[in-house]
């Protein structure tokens, strides 16, 4: 079944149209759904867009999954050959890590814990690091990775999304593509 237009939100993310599912949480509320997975052209073109505002960043980090092939294109766009990955559950080969736990999720409704492996938590120390996402809403994993980044030893001195939902508009410390609202 086809959706009927009242069901998608129109959205312009710096020069790239495209249409966005309305769907409704379990909380009532409504988003616009964003999604890059499986999506090369849009990927891409964010990507493209996102590196333009990120001068001087020496290290990447995104939470895995919705921010991770977005990151991967804007560490190339930069020239970077690793990026951190902070992971939900532990691996194997993060034993000797660091962790942190965030407070429960707008989509998820559910607190978090964020894994980050020895190696990326060195990539990042002692580095001026962006925090690479997809969308920040409620701001809640945002507090997780700068956590990590802290933890981990190195400085915040960007953090980029795609978009911005609802209120995160307003936020002066964050660097957006376009914003989306909360219905």
């Amino acid at each position: 079944m086809a959706q009927s237009k009242q069901d998608v939100f129109d959205l312009n993310i710096a020069g790239y149209k495209t249409e966005l599912p309305v769907l409704k949480l379990p909380s009532g509320i409504r988003i616009a759904f964003f999604n890059l997975h499986g999506n090369q052209e849009l990927t891409e073109h964010c990507a493209s867009a996102m590196s333009k505002l990120l001068g001087g960043v020496e290290a990447l980090i995104t939470a895995e999954s919705k921010g991770l092939q977005l990151t991967h294109c804007v560490a190339r766009h930069l020239g970077h050959k690793f990026y951190a990955v902070a992971r939900k559950t532990k691996k194997l080969y993060m034993q000797d890590g660091i962790d942190i736990t965030i407070k429960e999720s707008i989509t998820t409704g559910e607190i978090q814990k964020l894994y980050l492996s020895k190696h990326d938590a060195d990539l990042l120390k002692g580095k001026k690091v962006a925090i690479i996402d997809d969308v920040v809403s409620t701001g809640n994993s945002l507090n997780g990775l700068e956590e990590l980044v802290q933890k981990a030893g190195g400085q915040i001195v960007k953090k980029a999304f795609v978009l911005a939902e609802g209120d995160a508009a307003y936020r002066q410390d964050i660097v957006y593509l376009a914003t989306i609202p909360i219905m």
